[in-house]
């Protein structure tokens, strides 16, 4: 008899204990839940209107400035942290401030045409957009040599003649 009440006392504490542990793991798997709910949703998203400026054929020594506007479709401030051109022909000017959630802004990229022939550069773009921390826009085209507005001298007639 005394067995017996020994091991139902046993059997007792045994789910007493069990019951304890799970409703321990319950409330952790529970507490993992929260954390997730807290994260924030979304964050700062860059688009760009264009990704690629083809200026065609540019004359040499022309102004070559273009402008590539972003937005940020994103819930939280974009903060454009850096952007490097491939070249030291190729400078990038980008907004220093924090972009608010749906604002837009510039990014001017200004390519020396000194050097006849063909354009291809890129700018890397470094932000906290979560969509793309990295972005590459490019620009294109053909610096030509400038036209010439020469005229024709015809030859004299005839040898020259003093006076």
């Amino acid at each position: 008899m005394k067995k017996s009440i020994f091991t139902l006392s046993l059997i007792f504490v045994s789910l007493l204990s069990l019951n304890s542990i799970y409703a321990q793991v319950e409330n952790t798997s529970t507490l993992g839940d929260d954390k997730e709910a807290a994260a924030p949703i979304g964050g700062a998203e860059i688009s760009f209107d264009k990704e690629t400026h083809d200026y065609g054929e540019i004359e040499q020594h022309a102004n070559g400035e273009c402008v590539f506007v972003f937005t940020n479709t994103g819930n939280q401030a974009l903060k454009i942290t850096n952007a490097k051109g491939s070249c030291g022909c190729t400078v990038p000017q980008w907004p220093r401030e924090e972009i608010a959630a749906g604002a837009t802004g510039e990014i001017k990229v200004k390519y020396d045409t000194k050097r006849i022939g063909m354009i291809n550069k890129s700018v890397t773009i470094q932000s906290n957009a979560t969509n793309a921390p990295t972005k590459i826009i490019r620009i294109k085209g053909q610096v030509k040599a400038p036209k010439t507005n020469a005229t024709a001298v015809k030859p004299s007639e005839g040898p020259v003649q003093s006076e």
